[in-house]
């Protein structure tokens, strides 16, 4: 039996490749008799861009730039397609791992070393920008990487605003003059793991606000900011921020970067699996295995393991999905594409030692696995 392993990372414990790897030794273990073949995936959140760069034999540049709290730190993008595209990962440069928890203030934190990011891609001479904004400690709609390109977000006397998100409550005009020309004759393409729109009760502010620090206080101010950001991007733009599906991805810088760059939204894991050829490796697998920290309805709205089921059974080919999460009760949406959903825990347990255990948990697991498909 061929068994194709493709999971997603399990957040804030294993990456994508340390998912598969683990997963791959329980099957070894295990009394079936079995290839294994890691594919980890990546759907626009952390760690995406690393694993596209490698897919593609790519190679990493290493640049310094400026990171959430204003502070230089060391930070790289990748290179692909003979230097000719450049994979920008937003967590490497604006990232929430790159602050500690006293650290995070989302009205306070911004983009600007995403921007300088691309800056210094544009350095090397690319005419396409692919961009993972996963894992990002900002809700500034973006604003910071459109000010490292030369964009001037201006109050009504006509100064600089340059605190942002916190100052775009006062924000009258967003002037274009001076941005890096080269940008227009760039590509840009946006991978995105959420739905979520820009503003509202589902928006960057509601949602994504608290997870980056913000405080009920907070929220409030963020959604004033974005909302006033939105009507001088429509009419200096022409271009809705609020109306385009999964604009809320990080903070909303992907639907600054819509409006401002005419840049391209993309589902996350369909763009990952279409450019690194995930079909190709399907072609020789008997069986899938995907998972990731958690599978739920949520996963059906264009998550990691979603998308690799659904080419899965295009394929007629069964699928098992493991996580630390699933429902209690069966789901028929996700009966539908997953034949097999597996928790990976072992006892009750809190969630931090939940965590500490996934490598362990995933081993047992994927063994008990291949010890079920090898009875005759």
């Amino acid at each position: 039996m061929h068994i194709l392993i493709a999971p997603n990372a399990f957040k804030n414990s294993l990456n994508a490749e340390a998912v598969a790897e683990a997963i791959k030794q329980g099957l070894q273990q295990s009394m079936l008799e079995c290839r294994c073949e890691c594919f980890p995936i990546g759907d626009g959140g952390d760690g995406t861009g690393k694993l596209i760069v490698k897919k593609r034999g790519g190679i990493i540049v290493n640049s310094e730039v400026h990171d959430p709290r204003g502070r230089k730190v060391l930070s790289s993008f990748g290179l692909i397609d003979n230097g000719r595209t450049a994979v920008i990962e937003m967590a490497e440069a604006s990232g929430i791992g790159l602050l500690s928890h006293d650290e995070l203030d989302p009205l306070c934190a911004s983009s600007f070393g995403t921007g300088e990011l691309i800056s210094y891609a544009l350095d090397e001479g690319v005419n396409k920008l692919i961009i993972t904004m996963g894992g990002s400690a900002t809700v500034d709609g973006g604003t910071g990487i459109l000010r490292a390109l030369g964009v001037r977000f201006l109050d009504g006397e006509g100064l600089d605003l340059n605190q942002l998100p916190a100052e775009l409550i006062a924000l009258e005009r967003a002037d274009l003059s001076g941005l890096d020309p080269r940008i227009s004759d760039c590509e840009i393409v946006v991978l995105c793991d959420v739905e979520n729109t820009l503003l509202g009760d589902h928006g960057s502010a509601a949602v994504f606000g608290p997870q980056k620090g913000a405080s009920e206080k907070d929220i409030p101010l963020l959604e004033a900011s974005l909302r006033r950001l939105r009507d001088v991007a429509l009419m200096e733009t022409g271009k809705d921020m609020a109306s385009v599906v999964s604009g809320g991805t990080a903070g909303g810088a992907a639907a600054g970067l819509y409006a401002f760059l005419n840049a391209r939204l993309v589902n996350g894991i369909n763009y990952y699996l279409q450019i690194t050829e995930f079909d190709r490796a399907l072609k020789n697998a008997d069986l899938v295995v995907t998972g990731e920290g958690s599978i739920d309805e949520q996963t059906l709205h264009g998550k990691g393991p979603f998308g690799v089921a659904r080419r899965a059974k295009k394929r007629g080919m069964p699928v098992i999905g493991v996580a630390g999460k699933i429902p209690l009760e069966s789901h028929a949406g996700l009966s539908k594409y997953f034949d097999v959903l597996l928790p990976i825990g072992n006892e009750p347990c809190d969630i931090a030692s939940a965590m500490m255990g996934t490598k362990d948990n995933l081993v047992r697991t994927s063994e008990q696995i291949g010890n079920l498909l090898a009875i005759k």
